[in-house]
């Protein structure tokens, strides 16, 4: 799940944990600095295993939530002859995680990192690191292009506050919207981690805490318990075992849009998987029957035709394009409207025959997908759609599916026609 989700979740779930694979070491399920939220009431947005580690991360959150305070979670899968971790562990590897409440000024940056990567920009999100680990600071900027197209910080815009002690949801609630009345310079609050924080829980064992915070390693085969004689009381011993920098800096772009023309019964099932595969799915169609929220919900719908909805999408080098209406006419005076225009991705729906009637007498158009999805021997709407979102994931990634048994030589392979049965 793209973080642009996970700030739209935040800003609905007033009592959310944020989870963050801060350090990965080995082989893992996911990526360092890949994030999920979990709530309260039990409920997971996102992933940072296969699901060995979520339900102890769950079991974690109603004590992150009640102390408002920072906790580090490592979790040791690197031996292979520690049998400790039981069956359900499907991948080797360190991950240490960060759990974070999501109030105060995290909140607050969360909120205004949704509104920069909703308007199109990228965004990064810093934590600076405090007293040996035991307090945070959060910033954010957001990441414009040059005119040469190279990247430039510009620091965010939030208002000063001093240090977070206070997390009352009904006086943050006053303080978030103050702050939105009063956005003069970047925020430099403080939030505090507990010393004095419970024991930690490491799968499947309990794993006792120093005093300063700290948790020792996973229990060997041969010991499963810790006694209270033996945790260390020393406030020499760090709280940062793992080696963390001090400063960590998470970049996020915007989800890429994917506009979609047409809004046929077969465009149901692309949209769907599209929206699952991180894109911001656009529905446009001049046909207002068939382009309404209940055939297409959590997409944005534009109605009007070409010349009409042109102006408002506003294509860019960014964006996706997939030409689905099954309309000649209105596809071709589309197509016309993108000769000059800047996109990723163009995919136009039917087979190469009727795709070369379309582009005939048209100046060539750039990255152009025909027709669309990659070949998988697909058959019906929902298996052709399969094969054009995995075409958009690998466009979007730069990658060539399948091109070494069916295609040439970094190319991606297409199909020959995008309705005859098995044709992807």
């Amino acid at each position: 799940m793209e973080m642009h989700d996970l700030c739209t979740i935040a800003a609905r779930e007033m009592r959310c944990v944020l989870a963050t694979a801060i350090k990965v070491e080995g082989h893992a399920y996911r990526k360092q600095g890949v994030s999920m939220l979990l709530t309260e009431e039990g409920q997971m947005h996102g992933s940072i295993s296969p699901g060995c580690l979520e339900s102890d991360l769950q079991a974690r959150v109603n004590h992150v939530l009640d102390t408002k305070q920072m906790e580090f979670v490592e979790y040791d899968m690197r031996p292979e002859d520690d049998l400790s971790w039981g069956e359900t562990i499907g991948c080797g590897g360190l991950v240490v995680v960060l759990l974070e409440p999501v109030c105060g000024e995290l909140r607050s940056t969360l909120q205004k990192m949704h509104e920069c990567l909703q308007s199109g920009a990228a965004t990064t999100l810093i934590r600076t690191f405090h007293d040996d680990y035991t307090r945070v600071q959060y910033d954010w900027k957001r990441v414009e292009p040059t005119a040469k197209g190279h990247p430039v910080l510009r620091p965010s815009l939030v208002p000063p506050h001093d240090r977070v002690t206070n997390y009352n949801l009904t006086s943050l609630q006053v303080d978030v919207q103050h702050s939105r009345e009063n956005i003069k310079h970047e925020h430099t609050a403080l939030t505090q981690y507990s010393r004095d924080i419970p024991r930690l829980t490491l799968v499947p064992e309990m794993v006792p805490a120093t005093s300063n915070g700290s948790h020792s390693s996973p229990p060997s085969s041969d010991s499963q318990h810790i006694s209270e004689a033996d945790i260390p009381t020393n406030d020499a011993i760090s709280t940062n075992p793992w080696d963390l920098p001090q400063q960590l800096t998470s970049q996020y772009t915007p989800k890429p849009r994917l506009i979609i023309i047409g809004a046929g019964n077969d465009v149901i099932p692309v949209a769907r998987l599209a929206g699952s595969a991180g894109f911001r799915v656009v529905v446009a169609d001049w046909r207002e029957s068939l382009c309404t929220l209940e055939r297409f919900p959590g997409t944005e719908l534009v109605l009007g035709f070409p010349c009409e909805i042109m102006p408002l999408l506003n294509v860019n080098n960014g964006d996706y394009l997939i030409i689905m209406s099954h309309n000649f006419p209105r596809e071709r005076e589309l197509l016309e409207m993108l000769v000059d225009c800047e996109y990723a991705y163009l995919g136009i729906m039917g087979s190469k025959t009727r795709t070369a009637r379309l582009l005939d007498g048209l100046p060539p158009l750039k990255n152009v997908h025909s027709p669309v999805g990659l070949s998988i021997g697909a058959d019906g709407p929902e298996q052709i759609a399969i094969s054009i979102a995995a075409e958009l994931i690998a466009c979007k990634h730069k990658v060539s599916a399948l091109s070494t048994e069916v295609g040439q030589k970094g190319s991606v392979a297409h199909a020959n026609d995008g309705h005859r049965s098995g044709s992807r």
